[in-house]
């Protein structure tokens, strides 16, 4: 498959490269200590149309292919993990399910604030008994008059501190199951409430919440697609948000990789720099080749999903590859350290801290493997 990039999406690369350098690096170590998120620089992503990239203009977005998407999210997460997350989650988590399945009038009301970042948006799917096995959400969406009454309890709900509207999966239904879930925009000052904030390993700035709905009121006009259709919405959703994550995540392994090649530079042991060692070099190489194969898995996802092909497999193997190599090269890159990669000044422990989320949020693992080998079963 030819990857040749298009004048576009190298100036789209080139933008978020340059963002990275000069607004994100030098701010993710304190967003990280802090455990704030880093807003202003998420203002600044708005700007540049990096809120809503694959939504069409007439809806606020910038209309951009998921080839651009996929490239700026990597020089994003480069700069900043926890920037690149709060834009992952308002593109691929929110605005999208929003671009496939809202009405006109949604799209104008909802979306086109959300894609220009006026409004920031959170996933709500992750309850306390219901993890990989989503189908099983105990939050109950009751029809009366002409609103929805929710009452339950979302978790892990990353942009959770800040969010302005959230999409809510909540069962209509119960005798239907999985069936019976339908998919609600519900604003902030609907009378939602946050719980617990967690303390993550990583991510720090990106504050993940516990979401409490307690009969909170939602108007039947915010009930996106038809009633019974959310848990479609919800995997669609997830199926095009695991390139995303894999593109986080091989950002977030570049950062290390190239902390460890300079540092293979710079570092003199035995009157030489260590780099000049084969048993750095081979580390090095093998990091490079990871971080190349897990690329063009991503792009490869990615093309398939902007020309219409069937990309469920390949993003899942895109994700679950990228996502264990951004873990070994940071772990690696720990080691060329040595000593010093186990401390906060040489960064590299905060990439592997980073890293480790990727294997878990938007499918863990486990189910990227259920989900590539059911489909080679099916096929």
């Amino acid at each position: 498959m030819d990857f040749e990039l298009t004048e576009e999406q190298r100036m789209i690369q080139e933008t978020a490269r340059d963002f990275a350098d000069r607004e994100l690096m030098p701010i993710a170590e304190q967003v990280d200590e802090t455990r704030e998120a880093p807003l202003e620089k998420v203002k600044q992503l708005a700007e540049l149309g990096f809120l809503g990239m694959l939504v069409p203009e007439e809806y606020g977005g910038t209309g951009l292919d998921d080839v651009c998407y996929v490239l700026a999210m990597e020089e994003i997460a480069r700069g900043c993990a926890s920037t690149c997350v709060i834009m992952d989650v308002n593109n691929s988590l929110v605005c999208e399910p929003l671009r496939m399945f809202a009405n006109e009038e949604q799209k104008q009301r909802i979306l086109a604030p959300l894609a220009r970042g006026e409004r920031l948006g959170a996933y709500c799917l992750t309850e306390p008994d219901a993890g990989s096995d989503a189908g099983s959400i105990k939050t109950r969406a009751v029809l009366d008059g002409d609103d929805y009454v929710l009452n339950g309890t979302k978790i892990f709900v990353t942009n959770g501190g800040f969010a302005n509207d959230f999409l809510v999966f909540a069962n209509s239904d119960p005798e239907k199951g999985s069936r019976g879930i339908s998919a609600f925009i519900v604003p902030e000052d609907s009378g939602v409430k946050r719980g617990t904030r967690e303390k993550t390993l990583g991510i720090r700035g990106s504050t993940t919440y516990e979401i409490i709905f307690e009969d909170v009121r939602v108007p039947r006009e915010n009930l996106i697609g038809e009633p019974g259709k959310g848990f479609k919405i919800a995997m669609e959703a997830l199926d095009s948000g695991r390139i995303g994550i894999a593109a986080q995540a091989i950002g977030i392994a570049r950062a290390a990789f190239l902390r460890a090649v300079e540092h293979a530079k710079t570092r003199q042991q035995f009157g030489r720099p260590i780099g000049s060692f084969q048993a750095i070099q081979w580390k090095l190489a093998d990091m490079a080749t990871k971080i190349e194969a897990a690329h063009m898995l991503t792009m490869r996802a990615a093309v398939l999903r902007q020309t219409g092909g069937d990309y469920v497999t390949a993003s899942a193997m895109a994700k679950l590859y990228a996502s264990r190599i951004a873990v070994e090269v940071a772990d690696e890159a720990i080691q060329v350290h040595g000593g010093y990669g186990y401390t906060q000044e040489y960064h590299v422990e905060r990439h592997f801290r980073d890293a480790k989320i990727t294997e878990l949020y938007e499918g863990t693992s486990e189910v990227q493997r259920l989900i590539i080998a059911r489909r080679l079963m099916r096929d």
